[in-house]
């Protein structure tokens, strides 16, 4: 049995910040993904998206990643523009790709499926009851509270979260998402209403303030690992995500598996792309903090 198996579409990604404009892969799988392939892990991906974008699929299996690619009409077009502050980010949704299938995901078998909605229609409530009978399921709400209006992107309320997460064992939401689905500006009272729903390990991640983890009836305040350099803010909950699920899979406690995957977000954003390290680069990385 596989450790970990991430399932969402990869994507055609447009970022516009102060350093220009470039176009790349991206979405949750990508970043996830590409995170994972210099780790010591067994993980798959499962992953949908247009004909013309396979080359990113032949890209990854190139670097080691097993995965399993389905057709779709349209792969999913983002365009993500920043600010100065990295933390923001306005975006637009130029196309869409089709939702997955509960028979497309029968094959899996991995003790954690991390899924990585980018739109609110990309997993049914039926497909998440499903695999929950098969492995532990992460997941990151972002998708769920995105609406695509005339290719803008607009934040609304998930209507289907309290039947939703209590099959959910590790939520990731940023502190916008948070007051989206809880109502609550204060991160440890949303924290609490997500477990109260059922969420076991619930992850808020706070940008440039570092993450908060509340499981077990413990808060854990997880610091950031800020480079000098912040180049592309573009999948770093992501890539924190990977990094996470990772040292939980190596058996590492809450504690120490938030701040590796929260050095891993450091490196990250210090770079356009996704993150391509060791284990030992971010172990390093973290040092240098405490040096």
């Amino acid at each position: 049995m596989l450790k970990i198996c991430c399932v969402g579409h990869i994507t055609l990604d447009k970022v516009v910040n102060l350093n220009g404009v470039k176009h790349l892969s991206g979405g949750t799988s990508y970043y996830f993904s590409k995170a994972l392939q210099h780790m010591d892990v067994s993980y798959s991906l499962v992953t949908s998206l247009g004909e013309s974008e396979m080359a990113v699929v032949d890209e990854l299996r190139s670097g080691g990643t097993t995965i399993k690619a389905f057709n779709s009409k349209h792969s999913v077009y983002f365009e993500n523009t920043y600010s100065a502050n990295q933390n923001h980010r306005s975006q637009r949704v130029l196309q869409k790709a089709d939702p997955f299938l509960i028979e497309q995901l029968d094959d899996i078998n991995a003790e954690v499926i991390h899924l990585g909605p980018l739109l609110a229609d990309d997993f049914a409530l039926d497909t998440i009851k499903f695999l929950t009978t098969k492995s532990k399921l992460s997941l990151d709400a972002q998708g769920y509270l995105r609406e695509v209006r005339d290719c803008e992107v607009h934040a609304i309320d998930w209507p289907q979260k309290q039947e939703a997460l209590k099959y959910i064992h590790t939520l990731k939401a940023n502190e916008h998402e948070l007051e989206v689905l809880t109502g609550k500006t204060d991160i440890k009272a949303g924290a609490l209403m997500l477990a109260d729903w059922g969420v076991k390990e619930v992850v808020i991640t706070l940008g440039s303030l570092g993450s908060v983890i509340y499981a077990d009836e413990v808060f854990y305040d997880i610091p950031a690992y800020v480079p000098a350099t912040i180049a592309d803010a573009t999948g770093c909950g992501d890539t924190y995500m990977a990094g996470y699920l990772y040292r939980r899979a190596k058996g590492d406690d809450i504690d120490k598996a938030a701040n590796f995957a929260a050095g891993m977000a450091g490196l990250k954003i210090a770079q356009s792309g996704p993150f391509t390290g060791t284990k030992d680069d971010v172990y390093n990385f973290i040092a240098s903090f405490k040096s």
